[in-house]
Formats: C-alpha cells, sequence, structure tokens
C-alpha cells in the first residue's frame, strides 16, 4: 500500500477570520525527508497538523494515494513538546501497539528493542515523565517509529535540545529514513535543515514561497525572501 504522490490542492486554514495557511497546492512524491523552513509565525506547525489531518482544512482538498483513513493509518505525529503518559518509559513504548491488538508479551518485546535502539534501554521503568528534554523526545520518536509508520511528521524535533542530544535524534532519524520511513519535518535550525533534507518548503506568511531539491535551494534559492531567510535577515 503507497501513500504518495500526495497532492495537497488549494489547502487553507482560517481561524476567526485571519488565514493562517494558504491556499497552498503541493505535490509530494516518493521517499526522502521533506524540510519545511521558515521564520517563526510562517505557519510551520498549522502546515504540518493539516497534512496530517489533526487540523481541519477550511478550504481545499488533500488527497493520497490511498484512501484518507489509511493514510492516516499508516502515519504518526512527533510534537515540538513531547506528550508523555504518565507511564514508565516501557509502557509509553508499548501503549501504540497494544491500541492496534499486539499481545503484551510482544508489545514489551518491541518495546525494549525500541528502547535499546534509541539509548533508553537503561531507563524502561522510570517514569517518562521525569527524564530529560533529550531523553523524552527520544521516546516520543521511537513510541511513533514503532508501528513502522510510512510518513512521520516532526514539528520541530529538536528545539532547545544541546547538541548531543539533537545529533542522536537526527541519527534515528536518519535511520528512519533510511529503513523507508517518508519524513516531513520543520524546523528553525538551517544546519539540521542542510543535513537532513532531501527537498526543502520554505514558507513565509503562511504561503508556499519556494519549493525545491535541499541542493538548489541552499545553494541558489530563487525567490529574494529565500535569499534573505538564508542570509540570516529578519524577513516579513
Amino acid at each position: 500500500m503507497e501513500l504518495f504522490p500526495m497532492k495537497a490542492c488549494a489547502i487553507e486554514s482560517r481561524r476567526r477570520g485571519q488565514q493562517l495557511v494558504g491556499p497552498i497546492d503541493l505535490t509530494l512524491e516518493g521517499q526522502g525527508a521533506t524540510v519545511v523552513i521558515g521564520p517563526n509565525g510562517a505557519g510551520k506547525t498549522t502546515f504540518l497538523q493539516l497534512l496530517h489531518g489533526t487540523a481541519r482544512l477550511s478550504a481545499g482538498r488533500i488527497d493520497w494515494a490511498c484512501s484518507t483513513e489509511e493514510a492516516r493509518h499508516h502515519q504518526a505525529f512527533v510534537f515540538q513538546r513531547p506528550v508523555m503518559l504518565r507511564r514508565t518509559v516501557l509502557e509509553n513504548l508499548s501503549y501504540p501497539l497494544r491500541l492496534r491488538g499486539v499481545s503484551k508479551a510482544k508489545a514489551e518485546e518491541r518495546a525494549r528493542d525500541w528502547a535499546s535502539r534509541v539509548g533508553l534501554a537503561q531507563l524502561v521503568t522510570r517514569a517518562a515523565t521525569v527524564l530529560s528534554g533529550g531523553e523524552q523526545q527520544k521516546l516520543a520518536l521511537a513510541r511513533a517509529l514503532i508501528c513502522d509508520p510510512k510518513l512521520l511528521f516532526l514539528d520541530e524535533p529538536c528545539a532547545a535540545l544541546d547538541g548531543r542530544a539533537m545529533r542522536e535524534i537526527e541519527t534515528i532519524l536518519q535511520e528512519a529514513k533510511a529503513a523507508g520511513t517518508r519524513l516531513i519535518l520543520s524546523t528553525h535550525d538551517l544546519g539540521q535543515a542542510r543535513r537532513l533534507a532531501d527537498d526543502v518548503l520554505f514558507l513565509l506568511g503562511g504561503r508556499l514561497h519556494e519549493a525545491a531539491p535541499a541542493e538548489a535551494f541552499f545553494n541558489g534559492p530563487e525567490t529574494p525572501q529565500a535569499r534573505a531567510f538564508l542570509r540570516g535577515d529578519i524577513v516579513e
């Protein structure tokens, strides 16, 4: 079952008369990582939520290569601030598998494997809510990936993390991408965008100003707004 190509047709998000995102037309295909960049307030989070279905479209539509229900079943979303269940690390990791009908024994076996993959093997009995920010983000990633999603959305996955935690998170993402999980993530960190992106979407004022392969975008963006953003100028 394939999710792509995904086509967003004139999608918009409006709230209380304010245009937050759109209209945006976009087609995404194939594998790899799409990185969404732009200044604060550009609409990156809302845009990801619209694609994922956790925010309601005010106009337009999103067409997947399969039914919308199937597409959402094979997706996961990691938030900027991880949401932790008030349970142990092991129980947090087991939870999505148990929801899908996996037996407790098998769910815990896979949970321990994923805890080891992300460096949390020694913390499986610890309450998730007392983990450090970096540990919680790794747990959130593992919990999202444990069901083998075909598509993973991430909203600023390394915001407020130190360099070591960021490097560990990026390693997990590169491994997930190599294993075939399609990534769509937003980031404010241009260094991270350069390291992870196969293609780039540049948002400004809720509109898609530029979409290009990563190498082309970073070597020669077409719009003056994108060039200014890459220089570190204030863009409004």
